[in-house]
């Protein structure tokens, strides 16, 4: 069976790519949210689940992955399916003999439901997309472009507490050039009206003129600050990001700009509300002090990267027709 042309969901998952947080609408994510409370359900209480039974999905990781590798596989197999696991394919797979990117892609597809792919490489996993004709397949972060599931989770976890995802405030700090998971949650907030994001990163690692112009004409309030003292008090988010090493091409120009923003006990007690959350996409390399992990509006180790599973489970299930 061929795939479904195009990828604007429009209250239909079915088969369709999962590429960019651009695809969604405002109904769409109700749907999918309404549905990751009930696999929520299934994986709290442990409940065997045979929803993905006979259903096997390929794992193919061309840049490391801890987190969202795990999620997917936990994912999948708490709902009865199996997967594929394919990571560092230059080395392990027979790419490392000259098998071209579009022939391996093919080769997977004709053994499972769809592909998971992550890549280091902006619009990689569009070009995936074109190569495979017959199963969907879900960008898992293609280098410095998006990373939509990881935007998923955060916007599910943003609603789980607010209960609304627009009117928000929150303040987005790190490196918001080189960030994905940024780039794909600020283009969900964009859904929704009335959203003022504070950007605060050293100047070298503020979000691209390009985006930037393309968020604003979408009616997000986007107010770029240089310094702790100019966030907001009070604000419904924090979400903090590492600076990329990889992404840079000496160690001298990133330990100029690594951890110069650092959550600490002081800093929460000074600008955090009752209510705010406190956001990261993990790994974080320092600028979080692990202090801050005790206070009850931390979330990076506790609702945040439980959601990743529960999403991930609820957006497998509506692509392959199994919800």
């Amino acid at each position: 069976m061929k795939k479904k042309a195009g990828n604007i969901i429009n209250g239909d998952f079915t088969n369709k790519d999962i590429l960019s947080l651009d695809q969604f609408s405002p109904n769409d994510l109700t749907k999918l949210f309404t549905l990751t409370n009930k696999m929520k359900k299934i994986a709290q209480k442990a409940k065997p689940s045979n929803i993905l039974a006979g259903n096997i999905i390929t794992l193919l990781f061309y840049e490391p992955s801890s987190r969202t590798f795990g999620s997917f596989a936990a994912a999948i197999k708490q709902l009865g399916g199996q997967t594929i696991e394919i990571q560092d394919p230059q080395h392990f797979s027979s790419v490392s003999k000259g098998e071209t990117f579009e022939d391996t892609i093919r080769v997977f597809e004709a053994y499972s439901d769809a592909i998971v792919i992550r890549d280091k490489t902006v619009g990689q996993a569009q070009k995936v997309a074109d190569a495979a004709f017959f199963v969907p397949i879900i960008n898992a972060g293609d280098g410095i472009g998006e990373h939509p599931t990881q935007a998923l989770l955060d916007m599910y976890t943003l609603y789980e507490k607010h209960n609304r995802l627009e009117g928000l405030t929150g303040v987005l700090a790190g490196d918001l050039l080189n960030g994905r998971t940024v780039h794909s949650l600020i283009r969900g907030l964009s859904l929704y009206k009335k959203n003022t994001l504070y950007l605060l990163s050293p100047k070298e690692l503020q979000l691209s003129k390009e985006e930037h112009n393309a968020i604003k004409a979408k009616g997000v309030e986007l107010i770029t600050i240089n310094s702790e003292k100019d966030m907001p008090k009070n604000a419904d988010f924090w979400y903090w990001t590492r600076v990329q090493k990889e992404r840079f091409t000496s160690v001298e120009a990133y330990e100029k700009v690594k951890n110069k923003f650092i959550v600490t006990e002081k800093l929460v007690k000074e600008y955090a509300g009752k209510d705010t959350i406190i956001m990261h996409p993990l790994p974080r390399v320092g600028e979080i002090d692990p202090a801050v992990d005790a206070d009850p509006r931390a979330v990076y180790l506790r609702n945040e990267i439980r959601n990743g599973m529960y999403i991930r489970m609820a957006l497998i299930a509506l692509i392959l027709g199994k919800a």
